[in-house]
């Protein structure tokens, strides 16, 4: 692993390194850049893929309250400090929020946008009103609540019995004051759906059809609001992160995407 610094934080990092298309990995809320470990893997060989851990995750520490428009200059400063001037931005879910924001900061930087089970909207009321009482329960809960939550988390996110088994730990160790900051970010985020047709770069649109956290239709609303579209590939069976519960499909589909740039 490596780190950098950037906009006056340490961002944690891995870089595959070599001379191929950069490909930058955004990761999920509660995740960290290890939910790309399947993808590395796979496009390494033909691409330089670059994962990393956002503010409040992983091995980066937010300093402060911040936004996911903090979060998009936090991967264009990476990208900057590699001495990559453009690249495909690969995000899922609040990854995704960060790239598409990264893509209307500065879209001569990104190549493309993949977007796993993402979205440009809002969550409804009552979700948003959940969403609440799970950040507070993860920074401020006890130990039985918060496991409990996990639980719940787990399946939303996972839906994979071994890979809950694998997370839920990682969770309990999250920092509450780091996951307190992020969760803000998460709930104070804006609707862009009247700014999609800003973005014109390809775009392909992967979404677990099992997705609770996330519906497919709100995946459809983000493919149908660039200006190219290539496409949703739905996953079935798949939850919230299908790049980890069925890699073999997502990894086709992104590198199919990568060859079609």
């Amino acid at each position: 692993m490596a780190t950098a610094s950037i906009n006056g934080i340490e961002i944690n990092y891995r870089d595959t390194g070599g001379d191929g298309p950069a490909v930058l990995f955004s990761h999920g809320f509660m995740m960290n850049h290890t939910m790309f470990d399947a993808q590395l893997e796979a496009l390494a060989p033909d691409y330089r893929c670059i994962a990393w851990d956002e503010r409040g995750f992983g091995g980066t520490r937010a300093t402060g309250p911040f936004t996911y428009w903090d979060s998009a200059n936090d991967a264009l400063g990476l990208l900057d400090h590699l001495g990559i001037e453009r690249a495909v931005l690969a995000g899922m879910s609040q990854g995704g929020f960060l790239s598409m924001r990264a893509a209307l900061t500065a879209p001569e930087r990104v190549a493309g946008l993949i977007f796993i089970d993402s979205a440009a909207d809002l969550d409804d009321p009552d979700t948003i009103e959940g969403n609440k009482k799970m950040v507070h329960v993860f920074a401020n809960g006890d130990g039985e609540k918060r496991s409990l939550v996990f639980d719940i988390v787990a399946k939303m996110i996972l839906g994979d019995e071994r890979l809950e088994a694998d997370w839920k730990p990682i969770w309990e160790k999250l920092d509450r004051e780091q996951v307190a900051l992020a969760g803000a970010t998460l709930l104070g985020r804006e609707d862009l759906v009247d700014r999609l047709g800003e973005i014109s770069c390809p775009t392909l649109v992967v979404h677990g059809k099992d997705d609770a956290a996330i519906a497919l239709d709100r995946g459809y609303l983000l493919a149908n609001g660039v200006q190219d579209s290539r496409g949703v590939v739905e996953v079935p069976g798949a939850a919230h992160a299908p790049n980890m519960t069925h890699p073999d499909q997502v990894n086709t589909a992104i590198r199919e995407f990568l060859l079609s740039l």
